[in-house]
């Protein structure tokens, strides 16, 4: 059987930083800590619970992709106490509810990365990806063309699951 290579030389650079630290302020630290209605909306918070909070992706892979993350800063699984890893799968369950209703998901694609090396953009603070998916909706435009699609502007969507979420 021939074997097959797709080159993502882009990828190069972020390997390379694997070994740089965290450098500013932890955005979901600070996601967890927004109190107002337009700290929250600016920080695209969706819902917040004693132990999680939950938000749009700034930086989306489809639209309506989400973030659940422990309010505390916590970098792996086994730091997390079992109220926060329980409402961590509560809430990612919420999210997975939610998406159905407001976007009409046809699946998901449900991850946490642990560590830098495995793709964790925030590796400090640690936080499951909850991306919806419709049949059909796959595409090489990111891997060859380094572009995302998404076909709706984040702040209709933060609206569009406010508005599901104050219906329940």
């Amino acid at each position: 059987m021939r074997e097959s290579v797709l080159y993502a030389p882009w990828r190069m650079s972020y390997i390379k930083s694997l070994t740089k630290p965290d450098e500013g302020v932890c955005f979901l630290c600070k996601a967890a800590e927004e109190s107002t209605e337009a700290e929250r909306s600016a920080a695209l918070v969706l819902w917040q619970t004693d132990h999680s909070v939950v938000l749009l992706n700034r930086y989306p892979y489809a639209n309506g992709h989400l973030m659940v993350a422990p309010r505390s800063h916590v970098p792996d699984l086994d730091l997390m106490s079992s109220d926060q890893q329980t409402d961590l799968m509560v809430q990612t369950t919420e999210a997975v509810k939610l998406l159905r209703r407001a976007v009409s998901a046809q699946g998901f694609n449900i991850g946490i990365n642990v560590g830098r090396c495995a793709g964790a953009g925030v590796p400090g603070h640690l936080h499951q990806h909850i991306v919806p998916r419709w049949g059909g909706d796959v595409s090489f435009m990111q891997v060859v063309g380094e572009t995302r699609i998404v076909p709706e502007a984040l702040s209709k969507t933060y609206q569009e699951l406010l508005a599901f979420i104050r219906q329940a």
